[in-house]
């Protein structure tokens, strides 16, 4: 049993980037479904699927590598907040990753949203990860 169920989905993702793997396989959550999309929206990974023929359910992620140099398009995911030590922010002082050229991704009261999302709609909260 893991205490950090983010960081795990982390580090599934990172793990299978590393190694060169098409698709991944996570055990659904909420909150991972939602990071998910972000990560597809914002051009992270090719695709996902979320099946449910288990109580818990999976995601299948395919990921992303650059055509050329066969590079994952994920350069690092980076856990903020942990369960041991939680990160919030205010909408004033929203986080920016490597210059805007990265994503963090924000739990807000409003849903889970990229910090550039959270910053146009004025809401705080807390920061999962970093992304680029």
């Amino acid at each position: 049993m893991y205490t950090d169920p983010i960081a795990d989905y982390l580090t599934r993702i990172r793990n299978a980037a590393a190694t060169g793997h098409r698709v991944v396989e996570i055990p659904a959550s909420k909150i991972k479904k939602e990071m998910t999309k972000i990560l597809f929206d914002q051009g992270y990974i090719l695709s996902y699927k979320f099946e449910d023929t288990t109580v818990q359910g999976t995601i299948k992620i395919a990921l992303k590598y650059s055509k050329t140099t066969k590079a994952p398009v994920i350069k690092k995911l980076q856990r903020i907040s942990t369960p041991g030590l939680r990160k919030y922010v205010g909408a004033d002082e929203m986080p920016r990753v490597l210059n805007g050229l990265g994503i963090a991704i924000i739990s807000t009261s409003k849903g889970v949203m990229t910090n550039k999302q959270a910053r146009l709609e004025h809401v705080g909260g807390e920061v999962l990860c970093y992304i680029y």
